[in-house]
Parts: structure tokens; C-alpha cells; sequence
């Protein structure tokens, strides 16, 4: 598979130092190869490292040496934690055994199963892990791509961009609008978005009280709907409008350089823009041949593993597998299966059976916290829902603020799996 280094280096926003890649070829043992170390790629690499007790080699190539955690960058936005709260670096990681190569993975050729790596080396692999997490649709929003990304921020990838979307908000002139531009499904976190509302209704009924919020949505519905509209009602009143599919929100421009918004031909001035495009699997699924006509790499429900390729599996954001949404929690649920069905190929460990499990919090005001989740098993043909739940409007304050504190204690024990 013939690959364009130079154009997929330029979809990338930020690049960090890179590590020279060691050779691997000539060793005795199965080397298993893991790309994005996110929530997904870094737990797959751990678990099997740590389960395989020596008998595999295990890289994952990451560019950043610090990740910051998308899920709970809210909760940063509303100013209820710190920045550095997001951040894990992965010395733990490797520490289990696993080499980490900080560079980007800019290609994949499946028929010699080697990775090539953007500083210039090919590592080569027996089993491949990818989880890159997302990438945005080009054009999805008429006027809007990553170059505008400074002046509308996205802050839908972990990093700095939501330093920069809650300093925009907490700089807004008294009394102006905040505008988000909601992605149409699939997405990452589902309630991300709703609850990144709550949160800057938060900051700016103490800070800005006058101000508005502006949800321009193309869906019908949305995750958690009722208990986010019956939140916003109850803790800011008249701050959030949202207009959906049926008033334009599925037909809407954004002019950058003049802070605008055209909703259904009519243009609304705005003084903070957040647009969230439509997404897909990160660049390197699809560099690699493993992703469909709607941008998302298709999986085996049973073990994660590429339709396109027995010995490739894909995790979390990036993979089509089902009723799974896309969220830190349903990445590191499908790495420990993944982990296990690798380890076991291998070595000839015993494989389980694979269970899947998600759940998704969000923080509506202090102490107002909601979750909804579920329990899954593979189908026939796709990852489906056993048994799920959800929060229930008007329910008493105080089984509110045990949610919210469940969600915390959720955080810091799964970014303890992840990078340990």
C-alpha cells in the first residue's frame, strides 16, 4: 500500500519529539504493536504486557509524552478541576515492560505487517492494535476546518484546545453569546457536548449572568436530553436556547474571521463559537485500509478484531462495532478483551468470553450529577445491549451529589488502569 507521508502529516495539528524505534525484527518473541495511546491503546498495551509476563513485546507509539484525558475536560471548564487534574504521562506503562515510542504512526502495510513510523523507521508486528481515536469529517460544517480551529475552537481532542475554549468563555463581553455547533451522530461521548453546556452555564451565571447560550443541533434528540433540559431549567433559567434539525440547525455556516453563524440562511453574531464537527476513525485506520464509506473501521463483535484483517484489532472511537457509544469508558472495556484474545493467540493463555460495560457521567451544577449506562454482549453481527440504565428526573439532591462523586472515584480508578 503505496502512502502519502506529507499529506497525512498535515491533517496533524501538533507533533512532539520523537524516540528512535528499537529493531524488533529479529526477536524470538510475538511482538504486538499498539497505536494511540489513549484510554483504549494504552490499557491493551499494559494488560498484555502485563499478563504475558515477558513472552511478548509490546510497543505503543503515542506523539504526546503527557495525555489529557477528553472525558472530564468539562468538568475543567466549569472550573470545577484543574487542567493538570487531565494529564498522565506513561511511565508506568513503561515500567510493565512496554516500550514507548513517542512519534506518529503515518503508515500500514497489513501484507508485510509492518508500522512506519513519521521519524522513519518500520517496526514489524505479529498482532496490531489500533486506537486512534477520532478525526473530523472535512467540510462537515461549511466554513469551518482546523485551521479556523484557534479562532472557533473544537476542544473535542484532548489537549490545549480546551485551555483555549474556557479562556474565550470567561472573556466574553457582558451579556454576549456562546454558540456551540452540535456534531451529528456518531460521536465521541455522546452527553459530552450537553453536559459542556452545563458547564458553561456554570461558569457564566456566576461570571457573566446576562449572557446567552446558543445550541445550533442538528439531531432530533440527544443523549440524556430530559435530564439536561430539566437541569438547565432548574439551575439557568432562560440561558440555554437550542435549535434543532426542525428550525435549521441541520443547515448552518460559520464565518470565523467575523465571529457568525448562519443558521438556515439567517446570521446570528456570536461572541464564542465552539464548533464540534462530524467525526470519524483517526487518519491512520483509514491510511491503513480499515475503515467503510462513513469513516469508522468495522469489528468482529466477539474480540474487536478488523473485519478487514485477522491479525489488526481496533478500539474504541475509531471502531464501528454496534451499540457501544464512543467513550473512554467503552475503549478501556474493549482493550481488556482485546488484551486477553491477544495474549492468548500468543501464548496460548485461555481466552474468556467477551463482556463489555460503559458508563457515561456528566455534571449538570455543582453536586447535579447524571449517568446513564449499560452492560453489553456480542451479537451475530454487532456488539449489542444486555441491560442498561439511567438516571431519573427529579431526583433528590443528595442522590445527585452521590453520582457526581461515583463519577470521580469512576476517574481516578480507571486512569489508574489505563497508565497504571
Amino acid at each position: 500500500m503505496k502512502l502519502d507521508r506529507r499529506a497525512f502529516l498535515g491533517t496533524a495539528t501538533a507533533a512532539t519529539a520523537t524516540l528512535a524505534a528499537p529493531a524488533v525484527m529479529g526477536s524470538a518473541r510475538p511482538h504486538v504493536v499498539v497505536i494511540g495511546g489513549g484510554s483504549g491503546g494504552a490499557t491493551a498495551a499494559r494488560y498484555i504486557a502485563s499478563g504475558a509476563e515477558g513472552a511478548i513485546d509490546v510497543t505503543l507509539i503515542e506523539p504526546s509524552r503527557m495525555y489529557y484525558t477528553c472525558y472530564f475536560s468539562n468538568l475543567y471548564m466549569g472550573g470545577f478541576w484543574d487542567f493538570d487534574n487531565l494529564g498522565h504521562d506513561y511511565g508506568n506503562v513503561a515500567l510493565l515492560g512496554v516500550n514507548i515510542i513517542h512519534d506518529w504512526a503515518i503508515g500500514v502495510d497489513r501484507d508485510a505487517k509492518t508500522v512506519t513510523l513519521a521519524s522513519g523507521p518500520s517496526l514489524s508486528y505479529d498482532k496490531l492494535v489500533v486506537a486512534p481515536g477520532i478525526d473530523f469529517v472535512d467540510d462537515a460544517v461549511p466554513g469551518w476546518d482546523v485551521s479556523k480551529q484557534s479562532l472557533m475552537p473544537h476542544a473535542y481532542k484532548s489537549g490545549t484546545q480546551a485551555q483555549l475554549l474556557k479562556h474565550q468563555i470567561e472573556n466574553m463581553r457582558e451579556g454576549g453569546t456562546y454558540c456551540m455547533v452540535a456534531p451529528p451522530n456518531p460521536y465521541r461521548c455522546p452527553p459530552g457536548p450537553y453536559e459542556r453546556i452545563s458547564m458553561v452555564a456554570h461558569v457564566l451565571s456566576e461570571r457573566n449572568p446576562t449572557a446567552k447560550i446558543l445550541i445550533v443541533d442538528p439531531k432530533e434528540n440527544f443523549s440524556k436530553q430530559g435530564l439536561f433540559e430539566e437541569g438547565w431549567a432548574r439551575h439557568y433559567p432562560g440561558m440555554v436556547e437550542r435549535i434543532g434539525p426542525d428550525f435549521g440547525g441541520d443547515r448552518v455556516e460559520v464565518r470565523p474571521d467575523d465571529m457568525e453563524v448562519i443558521i438556515d440562511g439567517q446570521t446570528q453574531n456570536v461572541d464564542v463559537c465552539n464548533v464540534i464537527p462530524a467525526q470519524k476513525a483517526g487518519k491512520i485506520a483509514e491510511l491503513a485500509g480499515l475503515t467503510n464509506d462513513a469513516g469508522w473501521a468495522p469489528v468482529m463483535p466477539a474480540d474487536m478484531r478488523s473485519r478487514m484483517d485477522e491479525d489488526v484489532f481496533v478500539l474504541g472511537d475509531a471502531s464501528h462495532q454496534g451499540a457501544m457509544p464512543k467513550s473512554g469508558f467503552s475503549a478501556n472495556s474493549q482493550a481488556t478483551v482485546v488484551a486477553n484474545v491477544i495474549r492468548g493467540e500468543l501464548t496460548g493463555s485461555r481466552i474468556f468470553p467477551a463482556r463489555y460495560s460503559n458508563t457515561c457521567w456528566s455534571l449538570i451544577a455543582t453536586n447535579d450529577g447524571v449517568k446513564v449506562g449499560a452492560a453489553y454482549e456480542p451479537g451475530e453481527d454487532q456488539i449489542e445491549s444486555v441491560s442498561s440504565f439511567i438516571s431519573q428526573t427529579g431526583e433528590d439532591a443528595e442522590l445527585r451529589r452521590q453520582t457526581y462523586e461515583e463519577s470521580i472515584g469512576w476517574y481516578n480508578g480507571i486512569v489508574d488502569d489505563i497508565f497504571g
